[in-house]
């Protein structure tokens, strides 16, 4: 089935239609922010639905902080869905799909 993917910022949908600096993947569920700003600083959660399936999977909230020095260090700050190509379940199983962040 289809996958859609959402972002929740600090519990509340991102709506991105008009957004230039942010953009969500439906290819690959991930979160793209680019030229991040202080009010882009908070908590971050993807949730995952299927309309068949007619339901949505919410992820652990994850936090977006900015460091004061500037300096990003090893790796810049990326929230990302990943999954694998194919996911098979039987009906009426359980499917866990992971969201996580990478950075400083």
């Amino acid at each position: 089935p289809a996958l859609s993917y959402t972002w929740i910022f600090n519990n509340t949908t991102l709506h991105l239609g008009e957004d230039s600096r942010r953009f969500v993947s439906q290819a690959t569920g991930n979160l793209y922010l680019a030229k991040v700003e202080p009010w882009d600083a908070g908590n971050y959660t993807c949730a995952v639905s299927s309309a068949e399936a007619q339901r949505q999977v919410w992820g652990t909230p994850t936090a977006l902080s900015l460091r004061g020095d500037g300096v990003m260090g090893e790796y810049e700050p990326k929230i990302e869905v990943r999954f694998p190509e194919t996911t098979h379940a039987a009906k009426g199983s359980s499917v866990t799909l992971e969201c996580f962040a990478l950075g400083k």
